[in-house]
């Protein structure tokens, strides 16, 4: 409670996002994420619901452990079970949180909780002690704030606060409030809760109506303190309130709200691009803050202002944000440092990727489209990550050939545990021709249940990426590749799906034999 001007950050994109997405995240895509959230330098970073799957335990546990800066939290509900799992997934972490919430609004308690408030708020306050035998940074949400009587509010909020929880959070859980009445629900707890001053008040909105940055800048200009948001915006629904954009009204326009957050602007681009490409999520080119046209000028009195004076239509600068003012094009005549150059301006590290792999993909791509852009290289990056030369299936060649008068065939040479092999199919197209050739690689059938082509870029010669969501036994699996030819690509892409029903295949057999055992 020190700096009563700051407003916290609190992230919730690989908890609150990551359950809009059409298939889960892997453990190694979220550590990958949670690294890149952390650089932005946000307060509170909610990583999971342990206690929901094996999986979700391992990676908030591996989150606690690896990621250092933000305070790291969990999810649960306000039973010991969850709290338990949360307590352990988080026990490795530098700084912990549990968050724990119950419904509080008569419409849950009655339909889906089917108890009284009074018991609900019992139910509360043992689960805040129960926390605080792990931590002593324990949030409390009163879900379905928004719809839930202002007294009713204060009461349960009072006897949280007694118990334990240090930051109250008032979600609208379903985006139904408009900014006045959600500013007047924060001041009636400020004005009627007695120990108020004792927690740090918290919002989480959804943006059903459109209005979840209105209603939290709304609150925090009421006396909250803490937004809880997510990259992008995505989330439940119609998705959350987007981290960038209250992260920029708050620095846009400090003079106006009074308020500051320590976010770092100018890592916001950087991962709003990761959160997008490694969710399967595109940014739609309108998006505020991280759109392609956020910093876009087609008309003509536009572009002339812009060039007489930045301010005239641009309240920010691409900078500050993280968007590089200019492309730098490269060819294959571009050596190592270049491109090293090109991605610290880009906001990437070193550590962030493998030179010499990164340098052969780069060669190759610019022997065969000429020029190689800022976009090309981050989506190698990404992509090269995914690529793992240890993974069991590794793609070795696609020969694929198709014309409108036959049936189109496809030659796939792979290595599988490190063996070469190759098989011929044919199909409607040379993309159906390779998966079937895939599929008799591997000895294993999947249904695809979604199929995207984009472009990386711009004009004839951009990268194809595709993106597949396809499901074996019941399960869906998200593979994505990359390449300058849309077949290859989606080879790449439904090899990384057949890498990860392999794995996900380990890790039961794994847990059979300890059963067994």
């Amino acid at each position: 409670m020190q700096d009563k001007d700051k407003v916290w950050i609190f992230d919730t994109t690989l908890r609150d996002g990551e359950q809009a997405l059409k298939a889960s995240l892997t453990e190694d895509d979220k550590i990958q994420l949670a690294h890149t959230i952390s650089r932005l330098n946000v307060d509170v970073m909610e990583v999971g619901f342990p206690v929901s799957s094996p999986a979700d335990f391992r990676s908030v546990q591996r989150i606690a452990t690896e990621v250092k800066g933000p305070i790291i939290c969990g999810l649960a509900r306000s039973v010991a079970k969850d709290i338990e799992a949360c307590g352990e997934a988080l026990r490795t972490a530098q700084q912990s949180r549990i968050h724990t919430f119950i419904a509080t609004s008569p419409l849950h308690l009655e339909h889906k909780l089917r108890m009284s408030l009074d018991d609900a708020t019992a139910m509360a306050v043992k689960s805040i002690k129960l926390a605080r035998n792990y931590t002593d940074d324990v949030e409390f949400s009163c879900e379905d704030a928004g719809r839930t009587p202002h007294w009713d509010l204060c009461k349960i909020v009072e006897q949280a606060i007694n118990a334990g929880a240090s930051t109250i959070n008032l979600p609208d859980t379903v985006g139904f409030v408009t900014p006045d009445e959600y500013a007047a629900m924060i001041r009636h707890l400020m004005n009627n809760v007695p120990n108020i001053d004792k927690a740090r008040l918290s919002v989480h909105c959804h943006n059903d109506l459109g209005l979840a940055v209105a209603n939290s800048v709304a609150a925090v200009q009421a006396g909250a303190r803490q937004i809880e948001c997510t990259i992008n915006g995505i989330g439940e629904r119609a998705g959350n309130c987007s981290l960038e954009e209250v992260a920029m009204i708050m620095k846009m326009r400090k003079d106006h709200l009074k308020v500051h957050t320590d976010i770092k602007s100018e890592e916001i681009y950087r991962a709003s691009r990761q959160v997008a490409k490694i969710c399967n999520m595109p940014v739609q080119p309108n998006k505020a803050i991280v759109g392609e046209n956020a910093f876009a000028h087609s008309s003509g009195i536009h572009q002339d202002g812009v060039l007489k004076a930045q301010n005239t239509y641009e309240i920010m600068s691409p900078e500050s944000v993280g968007v590089p003012n200019n492309q730098l094009n490269m060819t294959s005549r571009s050596g190592r440092h270049v491109i090293e150059h090109r991605l610290e301006e880009l906001g990437y590290q070193k550590a962030d990727y493998d030179m010499d792999s990164l340098y052969e993909s780069f060669l190759a791509l610019a022997d065969q489209k000429g020029t190689v852009y800022d976009y090309d290289l981050e989506a190698m990056i990404y992509f090269n990550q995914i690529n793992d030369k240890d993974e069991k299936y590794q793609l070795e060649f696609v020969n694929s050939a198709s014309n409108s008068q036959s049936v189109a065939s496809s030659t796939i040479g792979m290595l599988i545990d490190g063996e070469a092999k190759q098989e011929a199919a044919t199909g409607n197209g040379p993309v159906e021709a390779s998966f079937a050739a895939i599929e008799r690689l591997t000895g294993m059938s999947v249904e695809m249940i979604e199929y995207n082509l984009e472009a990386t870029g711009q004009g004839a010669s951009s990268l194809g990426q595709v993106n597949i969501i396809a499901k074996y036994d019941g399960r869906p699996y998200h593979g994505a590749g990359i390449a300058a030819d849309v077949v290859e690509a989606s080879v790449r892409a439904m090899i990384r799906v057949y890498n990860l029903i392999y794995r996900a295949q380990k890790v039961s057999d794994l847990k059979q034999q300890r059963k067994a055992g």
